[in-house]
């Protein structure tokens, strides 16, 4: 059945490739964006779509719309951005959890949180799975993120427990592909900027630290299968790749794909650096019947295609 669609974030990197498959489903979509981290380069082709809707609006003022589904994906994801005004990321993952959760309570409406595996911060359990509470920094330089995360997902429980929400919550591992941005600072866009632009790779640390990285289709698929789970199903429902691989090992596969000149240089790692990021994937596979299907060499290799032609060869 056709449902009228919020996708909040929706102009960027998962947030457009959401709006890509729920068109492709035969839904209306209004996307939501205030354009900081997204672009209307990424989703240009759906302009003229009769289906969609772009709307320029920030998440932390009340939005009036008529919608079935909420998906809540507005936040800056990636440290580069999210520290830039730190204060703003909380409010955006806070005002805005708390705004989109009282849009939805005024219509009935089902909403989806996307969470981030940072709310196990640098975890004392390997693989995490869902029950673990986590390891974070509260007054460090990625609480705003990390905490303002987690009290997002607070909300969303309390909203359930006290209003009867339908609430939806995913925790999002590593995820790459294309319509990444280039200076984002995520680590695959890094090592892939780096070596096309034939510079050093930038390995903080000693490059032994470990993450598991999915590619952007296998994850939207996990995001629209737990959407469409039974009333009742809440989450929290980790999504992503557990396969793990050492940011070397990632490097190393990166020069593989590109080429080039580029050598490997260390740097010291930033404060709060999770060691070990790995999903256990466990009830995604049981509620959702969903596993990731992309392996990391053909990922890579879509990736690497993309950003050549972004920077222009």
């Amino acid at each position: 059945m056709s449902k009228r669609i919020l996708v909040t974030g929706g102009a960027g990197f998962l947030g457009s490739h959401l709006c890509d498959v729920l068109i492709g489903a035969g839904h209306d979509v209004i996307c939501l964006d205030n354009f900081f981290t997204g672009a209307k380069a990424n989703v240009a082709h759906l302009l003229g779509h009769p289906r969609f809707e772009l709307m320029r609006h920030d998440v932390t003022f009340p939005l009036y719309v008529e919608v079935d589904a909420i998906y809540n994906l507005a936040c800056p994801a990636r440290p580069v951005h999210y520290q830039h005004d730190p204060v703003q990321t909380t409010k955006t993952s806070v005002h805005g959890a708390i705004n989109m959760l009282g849009l939805a309570k005024r219509l009935r409406a089902r909403i989806l949180q996307a969470s981030t595996s940072e709310v196990y911060g640098d975890p004392e359990i390997h693989p995490q799975p869902e029950s673990y509470w986590g390891r974070v920094n509260p007054i460090g330089p990625r609480s705003c993120y990390d905490e303002g995360k987690r009290c997002a997902e607070t909300l969303f429980f309390d909203y359930h427990r006290q209003h009867g929400l339908d609430i939806k919550v995913m925790r999002i591992f590593n995820t790459y592909g294309p319509r990444m941005h280039p200076g984002d600072g995520r680590v695959v866009s890094n090592f892939i900027v780096q070596a096309l632009k034939g510079e050093d790779i930038t390995i903080y640390g000693d490059g032994q630290q470990t993450r598991s990285f999915c590619y952007v289709d296998d994850l939207i698929t996990g995001m629209v299968a737990l959407m469409e789970t039974e009333k009742g199903f809440t989450g929290p429902v980790n999504i992503g790749n557990p396969g793990e691989f050492t940011m070397l090992a990632l490097a190393e596969a990166v020069l593989r794909q590109v080429g080039g000149p580029s050598k490997l240089r260390f740097m010291p790692l930033p404060q709060d650096d999770p060691r070990q990021r790995q999903p256990d994937i466990t009830l995604a596979a049981a509620k959702l019947g969903w596993a990731p299907r992309v392996p990391l060499d053909d990922g890579l290799a879509r990736t690497v295609a993309y950003f050549r032609t972004r920077l222009g060869g």
